[in-house]
């Protein structure tokens, strides 16, 4: 984890706190939980207490320390706003955000009730720092109006592990969707029409659209082709903001920097 995530929709990933705690039905084979507990076995110290929610301080600086512009999932290990977590510290992680503000950070979260209490009591929510909910089954679509009513000015929906038809969804104040379908031993198969629908509705909505994966017994089993091209749209581009791929064409590459390890 950090520099040079192979996840397809960032560019690295930082985690001030690992482990988590499920729920809903899209954490039931959480990949995050399954690598956790592989790196205890390893003898990783950061892991030691394997998928058991932890704080790490000395991670909380990393953005700092990388001078090239990156997009950035924010804990890609954990959940930012998981109770567990004290607001002293959630506050210094968005005060490194601040500060380190030529990166862009991808704020992903189940929690999106306690994340639009955080966001409200906080205050403005710098335009580089975007936040999102997942929403894994049509029965959990409210999440998305919470998220409606976080002050950020890029929202976006994570639509993975997509488990089911999500079927009609206001996408209104909305402007980045993200589907996948789920990996690992254990994963549920995605249908090719549940992932149209969501296509169809974005491309009404005016939404971009991000295809990630297929799924399948690995991430990249199953490919991430959707009807004979790749699917790479990111949010319009914000003054003042790190420059990213505009409303890629359907089957085009996004013109990312290439990522040397160098900060």
């Amino acid at each position: 984890m950090g520099d040079k995530s192979p996840i397809q929709w960032t560019d690295a990933t930082w985690n001030p706190s690992t482990g988590c705690s499920k729920v809903s039905p899209g954490c039931k084979n959480c990949y995050a939980e399954r690598l956790s507990q592989r790196l205890k076995k390893m003898g990783n110290p950061k892991y030691k207490r394997g998928f058991r929610f932890t704080l790490h301080n000395d991670a909380i600086d990393l953005p700092l320390k990388w001078k090239r512009p990156r997009k950035i999932f924010v804990n890609s290990m954990s959940d930012l706003f998981h109770e567990s977590m004290p607001d002293t510290f959630l506050e210094k992680c968005f005060e490194v955000m601040e500060e380190a503000d030529w990166h862009v950070y991808q704020i992903l979260t189940k929690r999106p009730h306690r994340m639009l209490m955080f966001a409200k009591q906080y205050g403005v929510i710098r335009d580089h720092i975007w936040l999102g909910t997942s929403v894994e089954l049509d029965m959990y679509s409210p999440r998305i109006e919470i998220l409606r009513q976080t002050p950020a000015k890029v929202k976006f929906i994570s639509f993975e592990p997509l488990l089911g038809p999500i079927g009609k969804v206001d996408l209104n104040g909305i402007s980045w969707a993200i589907v996948g379908g789920e990996s690992g031993p254990d994963h549920r198969p995605v249908r090719a029409e549940w992932v149209r629908e969501i296509r169809k509705q974005c491309k009404r909505q005016g939404v971009a659209f991000f295809f990630k994966q297929w799924g399948g017994r690995t991430a990249k089993a199953g490919g991430r082709i959707l009807d004979g091209r790749e699917w790479n749209e990111y949010p319009e581009r914000l003054p003042g903001v790190l420059e990213l791929p505009l409303l890629v064409e359907a089957g085009d590459t996004p013109n990312r920097e290439t990522q040397d390890g160098a900060p």
